[in-house]
């Protein structure tokens, strides 16, 4: 593994947690300096994860309804992979929202970024006629942003890497989940049973759909229950609570599932490729959920402020550590102590999700049996209140501050029961990406293991998972255990986030709303250390190596540390300028700047152009000949198995190109655009822009990958952009943040965006010709590649 070190988010809901961990992740990207596709594929992934994982609360327009910790793997200082874990999705929010909040994003984003004709074919209408779908669109400007943050969705499926269909099936699903949510029950008057009302069978057939299955079996799911006792098959008809609840159920574990999904392509596509006997160091961020205190707090804002109790127990643990090993005298100072409340929420057998548990596995248990439970044994506890009034509820003081909770519905979330025939349903989908969802198991911490089959048993017409489920509650226990071990093992910092005011107001500092946050962080007492000035606590080794001793205040050291950054920058001037006095610049050249300065005279270059050949050979096939004699221009000599090298690999690119490119790039009347151009050196490319305007541009056949080169003719010099093809088939320019349908796409879009990092934009496209004459011997070099010799497989 390597070393480790945790960067913790702390603070409230809204107080700028996930904001920080994206510029923390900016910040270590840009400091990488590798300009690889993995560093851009990483940071694609924080506007995937808030689409489907963020939603607006009353406390913030874009809060984390999910944790997640993301772990970067280093090898010399360079990036090598990627992992995410996330912790408990707040899967209800999908079929139910309080007044002033929305479900998750993604669902307005589809509504505002699809086409009429795409809207069609998934079977999407109008949004405000889904129950799941909450508040107003609002103005156009709101649409109009949620237009570009969908766009902006799409293309970070694309730059991480999910097919196409990956795509649409994903989407479908998403419709699914809204259709259902419209179908209704209603009574049947013969036998006490229910059936879907009339008005809402269109939207069981518009479900039934979208996720691929028969619509008289998804009924069956929804309005009874089927098992097998002693070989014969047993119906029982669901009563109209139970067939709603069912319907939730799916569509909770639906979402749930394709979220899961995601996490696990995106661990998948960034993963680290380097010999697992490699020495890998590490930096995990976390970015967990913040402290809630809503008007009406569930289930899901008790397992967020456990894992803020927990996180907050941690940050005690190594402040009073740190400052023991100061050996000052901190005797005054005094931390909010919170593990007594830890104990009552976590302890077994006896902890309140223990008793949540023991309660939920009783058929007949309700949520006020469930609050019954907690009165009689949290009597007298100084952290517990049984609630007041007529709301079921009970209250727990957090180090935080005192919060009520609503006992309702407490049961069947820590159950999340799903109707078990549902699970042959989906797996025989005819929607593939469904059918791989309901095929894999589900880890004792929740996580989706897609690679991993869910153990099976047959029934009458079904299959579930027989594996023994666990409880809502026991899978973020058991992900809150693994996490904090995590945290335990890494040389931990953390980043304390203070919100500023409880209006969602820019610009506005409620000085009592910040105190307070505060005091119960226990950020006070840290501060009165800082004012000591001896926070900068260097490790024994780097105190050792130093020849000198001196004891001196943080910001001395910040002093020095900006002085040793500019001798380094003079170091870095002097040697270059030396460099460049032993150099002799040649007449057309001017001062020496870089290998890719425009000075190669004209010569032979392969080109890709539409026309007849002048011989009856098959132009095509000789341009695609490894074998044929090519000009090599300012070459050092090659030994003979360095040159073979050389031609296997231009055979092999060639081959690429003519067998999964050329139709791609062609043109509608069937020719090449004039941009581009064969496989040509960096220097031809050059000699070609030499004379051309600023922005004219080329792009050329890589001679060593399979691939593409962009050539730019900048200010005095050209400058080479590598673009890549990833494997769902798009196109990436090298250290860009958007991906491409096609070649003629990526060109189109720096027409009018510029390149980064010097955001250059592409003027005048370089012509597959030499305005230059050519002698006789270099026209002979010349190969012309004709359309009708382009016969891609």
């Amino acid at each position: 593994m390597g070393y480790l070190y945790s960067l913790a988010d702390g603070g409230e809901s809204g107080a700028g947690k996930t904001e920080s961990t994206k510029l923390l992740l900016q910040h270590i990207m840009n400091l990488c300096k590798g300009n690889s596709q993995l560093e851009q594929q990483i940071l694609q992934v924080n506007p995937l994860l808030e689409a489907f994982g963020n939603a607006q609360t009353v406390m913030n327009d874009n809060s984390s309804r999910f944790g997640k910790y993301i772990q970067l793997r280093f090898q010399k200082n360079t990036v090598r992979g990627a992992k995410l874990s996330e912790y408990l999705l707040e899967k209800s929010r999908v079929v139910q929202q309080d007044t002033r909040e929305r479900n998750f994003h993604i669902f307005y984003y589809m509504f505002a970024g699809l086409s009429s004709e795409e809207k069609e074919m998934y079977g999407l209408l109008d949004p405000s006629l889904y129950r799941y779908i909450s508040g107003r669109f609002g103005t156009q400007d709101v649409a109009q942003r949620w237009k570009h943050k969908y766009q902006e969705v799409c293309n970070a499926l694309d730059m991480v890497g999910f097919q196409e269909q990956e795509q649409v099936d994903m989407q479908a699903i998403l419709a699914g989940v809204l259709s259902l949510g419209n179908v209704t029950f209603e009574p049947e008057e013969s036998n006490g049973s229910v059936k879907v009302s009339e008005a809402s069978r269109g939207w069981l057939k518009a479900a039934a759909g979208q996720f691929g299955v028969q619509e008289d079996e998804l009924l069956k799911c929804l309005i009874c229950k089927m098992s097998v006792t002693r070989g014969e098959q047993i119906q029982r008809f669901h009563t109209q609570q139970q067939a709603e609840d069912a319907r939730d159920s799916i569509a909770k574990v639906a979402y749930g599932r394709v979220f899961g999904w995601i996490v696990c392509k995106i661990n998948e596509l960034l993963a680290e490729n380097v010999d697992p006997e490699v020495e890998l160091r590490e930096i995990g961020i976390l970015d967990i959920f913040g402290f809630e205190n809503f008007a009406v707090n569930r289930f899901e804002q008790l397992c967020i402020n456990l894992a803020n109790e927990q996180l907050q127990h941690f940050f005690n643990h190594l402040e009073q550590a740190a400052y023991k090993e100061e050996e000052l005298p901190w005797e005054t100072i005094t931390f909010n102590n919170n593990e007594p409340i830890l104990n009552m929420l976590l302890a077994k057998p006896l902890g309140l999700l223990s008793l949540l548990d023991e309660q939920s596995a009783f058929p007949q248990a309700t949520d006020k049996t469930f609050v019954d439970k907690l009165n009689s044994s949290f009597k007298g506890n100084l952290h517990y209140q049984p609630g007041r009034g007529r709301v079921l509820g009970f209250s727990i003081i957090h180090y935080a501050g005192k919060v009520q909770y609503t006992a309702e519905g407490f049961l069947e979330k820590n159950r999340d029961t799903l109707p078990a025939n549902i699970h042959g349903l989906f797996i025989n989908s005819i929607t593939p990406l469904l059918s791989m969802l309901f095929t894999a198991t589900i880890s004792r911490t929740g996580t989706l293991m897609p690679h991993v089959k869910a153990k099976v048993m047959p029934g009458a017409d079904n299959k579930f998972n027989s594996t023994r489920k666990q409880s809502a509650g026991a899978q973020f226990r058991h992900s809150l255990m693994v996490l904090m071990e995590r945290m335990y093992s890494a040389n931990p910092h953390f980043v304390r986030c203070i919100k500023p005011n409880s209006q969602k107001d820019p610009g506005v500092v409620d000085s009592q709303v910040v105190l307070l946050q505060l005091r119960y962080n226990g950020l006070l007492e840290t501060i009165r250390i800082r004012r000591h000035g001896f926070s900068w606590r260097p490790s024994f080794e780097e105190f050792a190596e130093r020849k000198s001793r001196l004891f001196f205040k943080y910001w001395h050291q910040e002093q020095l540390a900006k002085y040793v950054e500019r001798l380094e920058r003079a170091a870095v001037v002097i040697q270059k300028d030396d460099r460049k006095a032993g150099q002799a610049p040649s007449p057309r050249q001017g001062p020496v700047e870089s290998e890719c300065l425009l000075q190669v005279p004209t010569s032979s270059v392969l080109i890709l152009n539409r026309g007849e050949s002048s011989d009856s050979s098959t132009p095509f096939d000789n341009f695609l000949d490894p074998s044929a004699p090519r000009p090599v221009l300012g070459t050092e000599e090659q030994t003979g198995e360095e040159a073979e090298m050389r031609k296997l690999k231009r055979g092999a690119t060639l081959r690429w190109f003519k067998e999964t490119q050329a139709q791609k790039v062609m043109q509608d009347d069937g020719a090449f655009p004039s941009w581009l151009h064969g496989m040509i050196s960096r220097r031809e490319a050059e000699n070609l822009l030499i004379d051309k305007p600023l922005g004219c541009f080329l792009v050329r056949i890589s001679q060593s990958r399979p691939g593409y080169t962009l050539t730019y003719r900048g200010e005095g010099r050209c400058r080479h952009y590598m673009i890549e093809m990833q494997p769902n088939a798009r196109y990436v320019i090298l250290g860009e943040d958007r991906a491409h349908a096609s070649l003629t796409e990526l060109v189109r879009y720096h027409q009018t965006v510029g390149i980064q990092p010097f955001m250059e934009i592409l003027t005048v496209p370089c012509g597959q010709f030499s305005s230059t004459p050519l002698s006789t011997s270099e026209q002979s070099c010349h190969q012309t590649l004709s359309i009708k010799d382009v016969k891609p497989k």
